[in-house]
């Protein structure tokens, strides 16, 4: 039996995979991993937690929800002193995170106390900003609000797409994890409080949010179009009758003598905005019903 402290995880995504893995390399007294069924009608561009977990002989759990009496005894029979939540879809519940005596601990993918909440990389990219990293926090029952144990930056180019953000959340994650882990296991992780009059918070983004606004400057359309490019749904529009699905755009800065949202241009593909001109590189048509 290791004499490391037992710690369970709940993990998916790639930031998860990555976490996990940093956690399995290090030796850690893993004991069990909470994570999601492989949904094959989901667009998953990331590595597998459950395929990882299983290889290495773990314990893996999928239930629909960790809120019942079910999950948190069969988390107390694990009894593990430390949890750590890599991009696990569902909130655990505070019953649970008093289990461990050194802690549960979270990692968020964003700079916090910005952009708590959903969807972090995609709102990051939508709103213009240059850089974002992954946090690792403690938890509590109030969801990224918890003090900081540690943060990587990553820049954010300007033809960045969310996919590319998130490969590079991924790899600053697994640094922060590994480079904390020896201070988690001994109970001396660092405690930084949050800013609270810093903090921003963003909710879920479903796939008709990708709705362009032809009224907004050329910059922004393109940031949003990065921002949900694939494996996202897409930002689309409906133009001369035929819906149009963006997945890569260019802003220019000259302005077209049209109103926003006309077609100036075929070849290329120009479409005239609030402020400045879209040159749209990559599309799918449909038409619109």
């Amino acid at each position: 039996m290791s004499d490391r402290p037992g710690i369970v995880v709940f993990a998916y995504s790639e930031v998860g995979y990555r976490c996990l893995g940093a956690l399995l390399r290090s030796g850690a007294d893993v004991r069990a991993v909470f994570t999601y069924e492989d949904d094959p009608g989901e667009n998953t561009w990331f590595s597998s937690v459950r395929e990882l977990a299983l290889d290495n002989g773990l314990p893996v759990f999928t239930p629909d929800g960790v809120k019942t009496l079910e999950i948190l005894d069969q988390i107390r029979n694990l009894q593990p002193e430390l949890i750590f939540s890599f991009y696990y879809r569902d909130i655990i519940p505070e019953p649970i995170l008093e289990i461990p005596r050194l802690g549960a601990f979270n990692m968020h993918g964003s700079l916090l106390p910005k952009y708590r909440g959903r969807a972090c990389v995609n709102w990051a990219i939508i709103n213009g900003e240059t850089e974002t990293g992954p946090t690792l926090h403690w938890m509590t029952k109030h969801p990224d609000e918890g003090d900081i144990v540690d943060q990587e930056r990553v820049p954010i180019e300007e033809s960045d797409t969310a996919m590319d953000v998130m490969l590079k959340i991924a790899d600053a994650a697994e640094k922060v994890i590994t480079r904390n882990l020896p201070l988690l296991e001994s109970g001396k992780a660092p405690r930084k409080e949050q800013d609270r009059s810093q903090a921003t918070y963003f909710g879920g983004r479903r796939p008709k949010d990708g709705r362009i606004d032809w009224n907004a400057p050329a910059r922004n359309i393109c940031n949003l179009v990065r921002a949900v490019t694939h494996p996202y749904p897409g930002a689309f529009a409906v133009l001369n009758g035929e819906k149009i699905f963006i997945w890569k755009a260019t802003p220019l800065d000259e302005n077209a003598d049209a109103s926003p949202g006309t077609v100036i241009s075929t070849d290329p593909f120009l479409v005239a905005a609030g402020k400045g001109v879209v040159r749209v590189d990559e599309k799918s048509v449909t038409r619109d019903s």
